[in-house]
This record gives C-alpha cells, sequence and structure tokens, in this order.
C-alpha cells in the first residue's frame, strides 16, 4: 500500500486534485468527497497503465503542510 499526497483546488464548477508523484494523473468533482473518491481511481488507473507500458511507477515523495502568515 502507498500513500500518495493530493492537492485539491477550488475551481468554478466544483474541484479539481493532482497527484505531484505522478504527474499528469488528475481528476475533478463537485464536492471535495467525489474528487477523494475519483483520485484514488485515478492513482489506481495511472499505476495500472505505468505497469502496462512497463515504466516504473514513482514513489511517493512529496509531503504538504500549511503556514500560517499575516497578510
Amino acid at each position: 500500500m502507498s500513500r500518495y499526497l493530493i492537492v485539491m483546488e477550488r475551481t468554478g464548477t466544483g474541484y479539481a486534485a493532482y497527484v505531484p508523484d505522478l504527474p499528469g494523473c488528475i481528476t475533478t468533482g463537485r464536492t471535495p468527497e467525489e474528487v477523494r473518491t475519483s483520485v484514488r481511481e485515478a492513482i489506481e488507473l495511472h499505476v495500472e497503465g505505468l505497469r502496462e507500458e512497463g515504466i516504473p511507477v514513482p514513489q511517493p515523495t512529496s509531503e504538504g503542510d500549511y503556514v500560517s502568515v499575516s497578510v
């Protein structure tokens, strides 16, 4: 089992998510919950495609955090 960082962003019509460690692995949805579900599916399909092509699957290395600043 691998644990990949996902980045979710609000869009004009809902949400989008991408996986920094898997370039090209992106998805969209109407709600954060929908995006979390679809990004799992997208990761599985992306990894399956890499394996079928004989391309090594990148190990997760990205990390995320929040920083507080005065603006």
